[in-house]
């Protein structure tokens, strides 16, 4: 609706780059009071002339307002995370911390700043040649969910954003229980079997497990058939988007890269642990479920707090060898979980 009430508007053509070729080159400047003389000058001035230029595109240009004061406001939002990131390696560094001993927050913010680089940084070298920046700007307008980070969404596309990567998400949960079902043939422990089938029986059902069901099979995922690396290529194809994860590599590339998010999510929670769920406000208890497969936006803030109780009274048991497990849990106890709560 914004990209089709935009163009309406007129925003075409020349008008649409001589609209960008008013963008103000330093947007970014210092106040600090110890800068004196021509430099302070030349701050104040940029000051006011920024503010007339918001004025005037907020008067003339409403819905391009909109996206310039979003695209500013991610800009400092990006540039407060390179420091705050910044204070945390040197800390690092300088006391010796591992990134697993980490405090949650500290290594939630380093987790998110790396996907969120990984994101941006081939966008950056796209716009590296001259003019070039005007075809990248077109782009990010065209399609932010797929090019831009979470900073330079409005706060409508990061609700509409995270409902349609759940979505993509959420596809792939029944073909990750049938690759379960799968492998229980290949399962020679006759109990070890019969607790895995049952498992996904009650899951095709709609039925949302107990915690003691999921506990009852984690033997399974240490090894061959269910090991992180020791899966088949196919079943391992359907995890990845559980991670946000392309499944177009090579199959060792996909491996590894399956153990490693899944690593740091168990390391994540053994930080929450320690941490203290009930610290965490309102929006860092949602992004953490969200993170571990459930779509939490639907809910509210005490369901999403029993659910994320749930999940750690699971993975607080769990051994690293284990972790294969962690990444089968954000199926098993998000698939029926707003079924069971509509009960």
């Amino acid at each position: 609706m914004l990209r089709s009430n935009f163009w309406k508007q007129g925003y075409t053509g020349k008008r649409w780059f001589q609209m960008l070729s008013l963008l103000p080159l330093c947007r970014y400047y210092s106040s600090s009071k110890s800068k004196l003389g021509i430099g302070q000058k030349l701050g104040s001035r940029l000051q006011v002339a920024n503010a007339k230029y918001e004025r005037f595109l907020q008067r003339h240009f409403p819905r391009f307002y909109v996206l310039y004061h979003t695209f500013t406001k991610g800009f400092r939002l990006l540039f407060q995370d390179v420091r705050e990131v910044k204070v945390i390696k040197t800390r690092m560094l300088t006391k010796g911390i591992e990134f697993k001993d980490l405090p949650y927050r500290d290594m939630e913010k380093l987790r998110q700043f790396r996907r969120d680089m990984t994101k941006a940084i081939p966008l950056l070298l796209i716009s590296i040649p001259p003019f070039a920046n005007y075809l990248v700007f077109v782009l990010m307008y065209f399609f932010p969910r797929q090019l831009l980070i979470p900073h330079f969404w409005t706060p409508q596309q990061q609700t509409d954003f995270q409902k349609v990567n759940h979505a993509h998400r959420a596809q792939q949960y029944w073909a990750v229980l049938k690759g379960l079902e799968s492998a229980g043939s290949h399962v020679k422990d006759g109990q070890l079997k019969r607790s895995l089938l049952d498992l996904c029986n009650k899951m095709q059902s709609g039925v949302h497990p107990n915690i003691s069901d999921i506990q009852a099979i984690r033997n399974l995922f240490s090894g061959p058939p269910l090991g992180i690396k020791r899966m088949n290529a196919n079943h391992m194809r359907h995890l990845c988007p559980l991670f946000f994860l392309t499944s177009y590599l090579p199959t060792p590339m996909i491996a590894s890269r399956l153990h490693r998010h899944t690593l740091e999510l168990l390391q994540l929670d053994r930080s929450l642990s320690r941490h203290g769920q009930h610290r965490l406000e309102d929006s860092e208890l949602r992004l953490a479920c969200y993170v571990r497969g459930l779509d939490s936006g639907g809910l509210d803030i005490n369901q999403c707090r029993e659910w994320l109780s749930q999940w750690l009274q699971l993975s607080s048991r769990l051994r690293e060898s284990e972790a294969s497990l962690l990444v089968h849990t954000m199926v098993l106890l998000s698939a029926n979980y707003l079924t069971r709560r509509n009960e």
